[in-house]
Order: C-alpha cells, then sequence, then structure tokens
C-alpha cells in the first residue's frame, strides 16, 4: 500500500512558516518592504540607475537637517528592503510627516553621488500611519 503522491503545497507553506520563523526581525522588514514595493508599482531602489525617473517607496530610517552650501537641506534615509536612498529637500528644515519610521512613496530624477541614490526635491505622499 503507497501514500498519497505528495503535492508539494503543504510543504512549500510549511518550509514558508518555517523560514519566517528563522528570520530575523530586520530580514522580515525588509521582506515586507519589498512586497509593498511590488503592491504599489514602485521600482525597487537597488534597480535605480544614475538619471532615471522613478517612483520607490520605503520606510525613513533617519531624518537629519544638514545645510548644503549654506542652504538648509532637510535630508533622510528611505530604505525599501533592498537599498538606501538619500532623499534630500533643499531649501526645508523641516517638513510636517517627514520622520524617522515613516513610510512615503517617492518619485522624482534618481542621481548618483559618491557612490550612493540621492533624490532631490522628490515628489512625495506619505502613508497613512495605520500602515506601519
Amino acid at each position: 500500500m503507497s501514500a498519497a503522491p505528495h503535492t508539494g503545497k503543504s510543504g512549500g507553506r510549511f518550509r514558508r512558516m518555517l523560514d519566517r520563523l528563522s528570520s530575523s526581525q530586520g530580514e522580515l522588514e525588509s521582506e515586507e518592504l519589498q512586497e509593498d514595493a511590488e503592491a504599489t508599482g514602485c521600482t525597487r531602489i537597488s534597480d535605480c540607475g544614475d538619471r532615471q525617473i522613478v517612483k520607490v517607496t520605503g520606510t525613513l530610517r533617519t531624518v537629519t537637517l544638514r545645510p548644503r552650501a549654506g542652504v538648509p537641506a532637510l535630508e533622510a534615509e528611505l530604505f525599501d528592503g533592498t537599498a538606501p536612498l538619500d532623499v534630500v529637500w533643499l531649501g526645508r528644515r523641516s517638513i510636517v510627516g517627514i520622520e524617522p519610521g515613516r513610510r512615503l512613496i517617492a518619485s522624482g530624477r534618481i542621481s548618483v553621488s559618491q557612490g550612493r541614490r540621492v533624490l532631490f526635491n522628490p515628489k512625495y505622499e506619505l502613508r497613512p500611519l495605520g500602515q506601519e
């Protein structure tokens, strides 16, 4: 008497559950951010090239005031689970809602400066607070 053939469905589901249990919190957050990028039709930051017009989404990890050439500049690091992106608003000291831990969608032209991707004065949309 032989057992029913294994379809792999429950094994796949079980395997994913085990993978999630053995993953670090950072890996889980990274995976969630990447899924969010796909769901919103955004480009993964790691896929963005110099001078490319993009729409990206992620979580703000840091927000700092850092003047550039004597002009105030609000800088934030956006992370989507694949790579960081520096988002810079020139002439701004603060923007309501732009704070660490907040998710947003940003669009504009990427530039690469000193090996880091930068998005200056992007159009942006804050994600609702309940989605963090």
